[in-house]
């Protein structure tokens, strides 16, 4: 009996102990390699891998700036590159300002002063005349007071002989333009041509040696969300870097050649003139203005199309200003009223309101209520 019992409880004693053993309780033995506990080993660098793969395959479906593959970690070796085609614009304008009087002056012949009782005095036969006794307190007109003006403006040198494209507004009636270049040799500047429709202006500096120089993109190709970066110097901070995105195309603010790219990367005033450049290091438009009802940057920043500024740019080299051929029509904006009533599909196009007599336009057989939906192929 003894015996059977002792046999039982070593079986009982031997279970329990290959139980804990298949459990874990003893790791160095009891356990074959299907019941491991390490499979989360093994699993888990496949999961990296896994995580690795998918990020290094992410650009695939969401392009870095500018429509590359591969994600852009800094705009640094961009900004390297093209920072030294960046200019600082300074001018002097002369101002002249009407002056007054002051309070009591020089009376003219036959009068004195505004207190004295000499003189025409109102009275039953003079009347009062109130323009008269202003005249008489603040006395004749002092000449006009001439001071200098200082401006700051930005610019970007496009060509190795000196030729630079700024705003007009930066440079427009300036007496003196200083331009200072990244090394800090300042040069005396000319203007070459103006463009107040565009406001884009040319004006160049002599130097010995070949300048650094930016290339004008085609701004056509540029898509809204595309990265930008805008070099200037706003306040006077100069060589200032920001960057952002374009925001839209084709904006109009009033003007007559309007066809702005917007875009949310940071203009201040000093940015006018400084080119805004897309991830390849090309300028595809000018920094020209900003929407903003303090004065300061808001988030919407303007630039002028480097295409429309490529053509500016050939005319002002040549001739100093830009000649436009005219058609002779008055257009208008096609409703969607007018488009019903016209029988189109949409809205789209411009209506001839008016055709000047023995205009081009007229020659040409465009007759008023014409509806142009294509022009040049375009």
């Amino acid at each position: 009996m003894v015996k059977k019992v002792g046999a039982v409880l070593v079986g009982v004693l031997i279970g329990l102990v290959i139980a804990f053993a298949r459990a874990g309780a003893f790791p160095f033995w009891g356990s074959n390699s299907q019941d491991k506990p390490a499979p989360q080993a093994k699993v888990s660098p496949p999961a990296i891998e896994s995580q690795t793969a998918k990020a290094a395959s992410a650009p695939a479906s969401q392009p870095g700036p500018g429509g590359h593959e591969g994600v852009i970690s800094s705009f640094a070796p961009l900004v390297k590159r093209v920072m030294p085609t960046v200019v600082n614009v300074s001018v002097v304008q002369e101002i002249k300002v009407q002056g007054f009087g002051f309070p009591f002056g020089p009376p003219e012949e036959g009068e004195e002063g505004p207190g004295s009782q000499q003189g025409p005095q109102p009275g039953p036969n003079i009347p009062f005349n109130p323009f008269e006794q202003f005249r008489r307190f603040f006395g004749p007109q002092m000449p006009p007071r001439e001071y200098k003006q200082h401006g700051l403006g930005s610019g970007v040198i496009i060509s190795p002989d000196g030729y630079i494209l700024t705003n007009n507004h930066v440079v427009g009636g300036a007496e003196e333009i200083h331009v200072t270049l990244m090394d800090g040799r300042e040069f005396k500047a000319k203007v070459i041509g103006r463009d107040p429709k565009t406001d884009l202006a040319l004006i160049k500096i002599n130097t010995k040696d070949p300048l650094p120089y930016a290339t004008l993109g085609n701004s056509d190709q540029t898509n809204v969300g595309d990265w930008v970066i805008a070099i200037g110097n706003p306040f006077g901070f100069n060589l200032t870097v920001t960057a952002g995105i374009v925001s839209a195309k084709g904006r109009v603010l009033g003007g007559s050649y309007d066809n702005f790219i917007q875009t949310d990367a940071s203009i201040n005033p000093g940015n006018s003139g400084g080119p805004l450049f897309n991830t390849e290091g090309q300028v595809i438009g000018i920094n020209t203005a900003i929407y903003s009802r303090t004065g300061t940057f808001a988030g919407i920043g303007f630039a002028i199309p480097s295409n429309l500024a490529e053509h500016v740019i050939d005319q002002l080299k040549k001739y100093g200003h830009v000649i436009r051929g005219w058609l002779g029509v008055e257009i208008q904006e096609v409703t969607p009223d007018l488009a019903q009533s016209f029988g189109l599909p949409r809205p789209e196009g411009a209506l001839v309101a008016s055709v000047t007599k023995d205009g081009p336009a007229e020659k040409a057989g465009i007759r008023r209520g014409d509806v142009i939906i294509k022009f040049d192929g375009r």
